[in-house]
C-alpha cells in the first residue's frame, strides 16, 4: 500500500475518533435518500468541528448518476455544423471531419469530442443580447448546457458553456462562445456524444464518502478553506481510446472559499479545477 493512502487512512481515523466516534453514518449505494441525508448532516457537523462550514442546504443529491460509455457520434457533429452553416461540404481527415460553407464559416471535429466552429463576420448577430443568442445557438445544435457565464475582454466577449447530461452537469466539458464587433466569431470546446449504458458495476462513491475523502484529503495536502459553499453531483468525461471511445464518471463538485475541487466517483481522485462561474 502507497504511503500517501496510508496516510489518508490514518488521517480519516483520526479525524472520525476525534470529532464523531462511531456516530458518521457512511451510506452505500443501496441506502434511501432520508439515511443519506442524515449522513450528510452529520458529516457537515463533523466538517464544522474540523473549522469548515457546511450547510446540508449546500449539498445536491443525485444518487441516479452511474458511469456512462462514451462513442463517437458523426451523426451529431453533423447536426452541430449545419445548425450554424447550414448546407455543408464534408471532408474525412481520418481523426478530424472538416465541414465548410464558404459563405457562412467551417467546423472541425476531432475524435475526442473537442471542436472548433469558425464563423464569417455577421453570421450570428447578438442583436439580442450574447446570453440569449447563446441559449438560442445551443438549442439549434441540440446541445444540453445548465451553466452560463460571461468574461469580457477588451475587443472580445465570451461565453462560457458547461455541457449537461440529463440534467446533470459533466464538469469538464465546456464550451467558449467568443463574440467580436457585434457578433459570434468563434465556438469551441467539447462536447460529449454517443452517450450508452454500460454494465460496468465500477462502485461509485456517495457524497458522504466524498466529503470525508475530501476532508482527508484537505488535512493531508494542507489545503485551506474555512467555507463549502456547494457540493453538487456531476460527470467527468475521460477519453479511453484514439476515436472517441471513453466514459463519463459520476463526480463530485466541491466549491470552496478558496478554489473549486473536482473528486472521481469511481477513484476518489481530487484535483483543483477552472473557475467558470
Amino acid at each position: 500500500m502507497s504511503v500517501p493512502r496510508i496516510k489518508t487512512i490514518a488521517i480519516t481515523a483520526l479525524i472520525l475518533i476525534n470529532a464523531f466516534f462511531g456516530a458518521v453514518i457512511i451510506i452505500d449505494t443501496t441506502a434511501d435518500v432520508s439515511n443519506e441525508r442524515q449522513a450528510i448532516e452529520n458529516i457537515c457537523a463533523l466538517m464544522r468541528s474540523n473549522g469548515i462550514e457546511l450547510s446540508p442546504d449546500n449539498v445536491k443529491i443525485n444518487s441516479s448518476l452511474r458511469q456512462m460509455r462514451t462513442t463517437r457520434a458523426l451523426e451529431s457533429e453533423e447536426i452541430i455544423a449545419r445548425a450554424l452553416l447550414d448546407t455543408v461540404t464534408i471532408t474525412d481527415q481520418g481523426i478530424i471531419y472538416l465541414y465548410e460553407n464558404p459563405q457562412r464559416g467551417t467546423a472541425e471535429f476531432y475524435s475526442a469530442g473537442d471542436f472548433e466552429i469558425r464563423l464569417n463576420k455577421g453570421v450570428v448577430s447578438n442583436a439580442n443580447g450574447t446570453l440569449t443568442t447563446v441559449e438560442g445557438v445551443l438549442r439549434d445544435m441540440k446541445l444540453e448546457s445548465s451553466v452560463l457565464t460571461v468574461a469580457m475582454g477588451q475587443e472580445t466577449e465570451t461565453v462560457i458553456a458547461v455541457g449537461a447530461y440529463r440534467g446533470a452537469n459533466i464538469f469538464n466539458c465546456m464550451i467558449e462562445f467568443v463574440f467580436s464587433e457585434g457578433s459570434l466569431e468563434t465556438i469551441r470546446g467539447r462536447y460529449v456524444g454517443g452517450i450508452e449504458p454500460t454494465e460496468d458495476d465500477t462502485r461509485i462513491s456517495q457524497v458522504g464518502t466524498a466529503l470525508l475523502d475530501f476532508l482527508a484529503w484537505s488535512k493531508r495536502e494542507g489545503v485551506e478553506c474555512t467555507h463549502i459553499f456547494g457540493v453538487e453531483a456531476g460527470y467527468q468525461h475521460r477519453v479511453a481510446g484514439s476515436y472517441g471511445e471513453g466514459v463519463i464518471t459520476p463526480a463530485w463538485l466541491i466549491t470552496t472559499d478558496k478554489a473549486r475541487y473536482l473528486i472521481d466517483g469511481t477513484t476518489g481522485d481530487i484535483w483543483p479545477v477552472a473557475q467558470t462561474a
